[in-house]
């Protein structure tokens, strides 16, 4: 039997291949022309080392070197080995470059445009070559906007992977390029281009209690996942909560509804900022959670929304004490585009549903963000951006570059004396600027907003004391990465900055333990 594999590469894009009876991930990748990173091909080195996100599979023979049993046991997979059982999502750590693909751009045709509120119109699309696209429900493709000399908007499919005609939804703003087109200019029949699947926000096999969070037309990949959930035997509770401005931004609640009769064990909410509301919930979307949404922590929460909205949810959590078990978002940057003014700022103290419809669609700047409830999944995050930066700097900084690198490296030894902090709230600083080094120096834009995106400086200076204990060889792999660099040594390189992530983690560990006590 065939079954399809999502290969998710850290730079956000994803692309799907078809793996036959008895063939690896890897062997099909190939065949592909997509070059995930591989070196042995016997389940000996490590090299293609990947997180399995769904799915299951046959994960074939290797040596523990290669693939521990802890790890195995947590959802990491060797596609040089593995076998699906079932379609798979996977976690490839590299970048599509380095993997020599890209984004895949397809032609369409306009076929509705529906305007659903004063505010918000729908919008479809008939793709050429439809059986071509796939896409994981959640994520979003840029399109281009016809007539504007080939520049491009973001938006989430409102559709699920399997519905013949895609949807979209948009928040039409006066002077916006998306949304002058969509309201003054056009017509059914309309040639429409689109580049992508694009992002890590998509959901992942059902697990456990599922909390869903919309804020305006941040319902569009939410309503995708629930189509996808519509045609899925799930035992578990689903609950949507959908916060809006005002009762005119309220739209597609008969496709809710319609969910709700499809989707056994679906209920959804909807609340209004607007006090003057008709609406039975009103204010902040925090002030609706219920103890049974929260399942105690074991919940797998899906948030699209403005920043204000994600910040306002995590502080609302940690304010309660909820560490859910995982908790996926997407962010709608507030960028600032020449067609368009920019949109005013929430106030970043609070989560209100009046404050979180996103930004204009004309300011669609997307920041795309999973964070997990433990601080492991941030290091191995990290890690596995730095083992795809070596790929792209190794044998390539300047002579300038590798004295700064050895600077950085020594400044943060200076914070550390064997195991002990000299100071940790400048190891965290000095540490930071260590690793972030070599992301500035590659230039690709997308590398570096998602290594700024991990939270790793601000976990470790939550957690981290000047009483608490640090790995001794913290100091050692710092310079060891650097003279991995001075040798053009890519294979020492990758070794110490594994190293070091399983040294870094049992630091935090430690202090974690430490201040639980």
């Amino acid at each position: 039997m065939t079954y399809q594999v999502a290969l998710a590469f850290e730079d956000g894009i994803t692309r799907f291949i078809k793996v036959g009876p008895r063939e690896t991930v890897a062997d099909a990748s190939y065949k592909a022309r997509i070059n995930i990173p591989l070196d042995c091909r016997d389940g000996a080195c490590g090299t293609c080392k990947s997180f399995c996100e769904s799915g299951k599979f046959d994960g074939g023979d290797y040596i523990d070197e290669a693939l521990t049993e802890d790890e195995a046991e947590a959802g990491y997979c060797l596609p040089c080995q593995m076998v699906p059982e079932s379609d798979l999502v996977l976690q490839i750590p590299t970048t599509s470059d380095v993997a020599k693909t890209a984004a895949t751009t397809y032609s369409s045709t306009l076929t509705e445009i529906r305007r659903i509120s004063e505010t918000t119109y729908a919008f479809s699309l008939h793709v050429e070559n439809r059986g071509d696209l796939n896409f994981l429900p959640g994520q979003y493709v840029n399109i281009e906007v016809p007539g504007s000399g080939g520049q491009t908007r973001s938006y989430s499919f409102s559709s699920g992977p399997e519905v013949e005609t895609v949807s979209f939804l948009i928040r039409i703003t006066d002077g916006g390029l998306m949304s002058t087109y969509m309201r003054d200019v056009a017509q059914v029949g309309d040639a429409i281009n689109f580049t992508g699947p694009m992002g890590s926000f998509f959901l992942r096999e059902p697990k456990r209690t599922s909390l869903l969070l919309a804020g305006g037309t941040g319902l569009a990949p939410l309503l995708a996942i629930l189509e996808k959930l519509s045609g899925m035997s799930n035992p578990h509770p689903v609950h949507l909560i959908y916060g809006v401005n005002t009762d005119t931004d309220l739209v597609e609640i008969d496709v809710l509804e319609d969910y709700r009769a499809r989707i056994e064990g679906f209920t959804f909410d909807t609340v209004v900022g607007d006090p003057a509301s008709s609406a039975e919930k009103k204010g902040y979307v925090t002030n609706h959670f219920q103890p049974h949404h929260l399942a105690d922590g074991d919940v797998d929460i899906y948030l699209c929304g403005p920043t204000p909205m994600v910040e306002g949810v995590r502080r609302h959590l940690e304010g309660e004490g909820i560490k859910p078990q995982n908790f996926y978002f997407e962010k709608f940057a507030l960028a600032v585009v020449p067609d368009a003014a920019p949109a005013p700022q929430a106030p970043a103290a609070a989560a209100p549903a009046a404050e979180a419809a996103e930004p204009p669609s004309t300011l669609p700047a997307y920041e795309i963000g999973e964070e997990h409830a433990t601080f492991q999944a941030q290091f191995d995050a990290r890690m596995a951006l730095e083992l795809a930066i070596v790929e792209l700097t190794m044998g390539k900084l300047t002579p300038e570059q590798l004295v700064e690198f050895k600077v950085l490296a020594q400044l943060a030894g200076k914070t550390l004396d064997g195991e002990k902090f000299v100071n940790a709230e400048e190891f965290t600083v000095t540490n930071e600027a260590f690793h972030q080094f070599l992301f500035s120096c590659v230039g690709n834009e997308h590398l570096l907003q998602a290594y700024n995106r991990l939270e790793v400086p601000a976990t470790m200076a939550k957690v981290l004391r000047q009483e608490h204990w640090i790995d001794g060889a913290v100091d050692a792999d710092h310079l060891q990465i650097v003279a991995a660099f001075e040798n053009n040594d890519l294979a020492g390189a990758r070794k110490a900055i594994m190293a070091h992530n399983e040294h870094a983690k049992a630091t935090m560990a430690a202090a974690s333990k430490a201040g639980a006590k």
